[in-house]
């Protein structure tokens, strides 16, 4: 009844009794949950020309509500990315008319993007769909599961795994 990870455990075990290799299982199960998700969210994305991170720049944007406008150092925070990173995205949707820059007035060293009216129409939709398919993807797991999956997920972030580097600081 179990699966492939288990089948590898199996053999670990045999071969390693000395090992607890119990957090094998679940990050090994994680790895195979991300390799199939992957690809199914991006299909999404890539059916309206985005990429994942394109996406994540509008969504941002709309998030920040009416006027749906951030400076690039508020998208690269909220985005946890480099500046350098966040430029290369914010020229590609300019390009693609989804947002676009302007100067800003309170600080005339720095500018402010914001989503274009097809930005926001493309976002919209995309997140519509977006949602429906996570859903779709989630529908094995009971509300309860998805909770207690959330907060599992949560703890193993606000541990090592959530530090730089992935180590305690």
């Amino acid at each position: 009844m179990g699966d492939a990870v288990d089948g590898i455990l199996e053999q670990w075990r045999r071969e390693r009794p000395d090992l607890d290799l119990s957090a094998m299982g679940v990050f090994g199960r994680l790895a195979q949950v991300m390799r199939v998700l992957e690809p199914q969210v991006d299909q999404v994305f890539t059916k309206r020309g985005l990429r994942q991170g394109e996406f994540d720049v509008l969504a941002a944007l709309r998030r920040a509500g009416p006027p749906y406008t951030l400076i690039p150092s508020e998208l690269s925070a909220v985005l946890m990315m480099s500046r350098a990173g966040m430029t290369n995205r914010l020229d590609r949707l300019e390009a693609a008319g989804l947002v676009e820059r302007s100067l800003d007035p309170a600080d005339r060293r720095s500018f402010r993007v914001r989503l274009t009216d097809e930005g926001l129409r493309i976002i919209d939709e995309t997140l519509t769909e977006h949602a429906a398919n996570l859903a779709r993807l989630a529908s094995p797991l009971t509300s309860e599961d998805t909770e207690t999956l959330a907060t599992i997920l949560r703890k193993l972030l606000d541990g090592p795994l959530g530090k730089p580097g992935g180590r305690e600081a």
